[in-house]
């Protein structure tokens, strides 16, 4: 399973199948994270700071962290694809087809401007987790999209 976990300044990344339990997020952060609370990851208490170091601490790689960077990203089901915007200006876009197969993740734009910020990472998450909530299989044929899931 993969979630994002958003407040006014970061998202957080949780990939259920890396995560080993070990704890370490709940010692560095109990505000942000509890395993006796639905969803277990909750922002807003934390201190921002406090929830990184927790998230640099995670053993596994099950958790990770990026910047917001006030860009909004959406889940845009009539069109097959998430999208990030800078205020009103569309500035990334994750594409994906619906198969028999399941959920085909086939292309992730970038603009250049934009890169090394973690917005392809959130618009993959975004189309993953409608997926699993719908219960169809992820197929990453882009191969950003194969990279984050792999």
């Amino acid at each position: 399973m993969h979630r994002t976990y958003e407040n006014d300044d970061i998202a957080v990344f949780w990939d259920s199948e890396k995560c080993r339990h070990a704890h370490k997020c709940v010692e560095g952060s109990p505000k942000a994270f509890s395993p006796m609370r639905r969803p277990w990851i909750d922002l807003g208490e934390a201190d921002t700071a406090e929830v990184w170091q927790a998230i640099d601490e995670c053993p596994s790689g099950a958790l990770s962290c990026v910047y917001k960077h006030d860009i909004r990203v959406e889940y845009d089901e009539s069109n097959c694809r998430s999208v990030a915007y800078d205020g009103e200006s569309r500035i990334r876009e994750c594409d994906f087809q619906e198969t028999p197969d399941g959920c085909v993740i086939y292309h992730t734009e970038v603009r250049p401007a934009y890169g090394n910020k973690g917005i392809a990472k959130r618009l993959v998450y975004k189309i993953v987790e409608e997926a699993e909530r719908q219960k169809k299989a992820i197929i990453p044929t882009c191969s950003y999209a194969a990279k984050i899931l792999g």
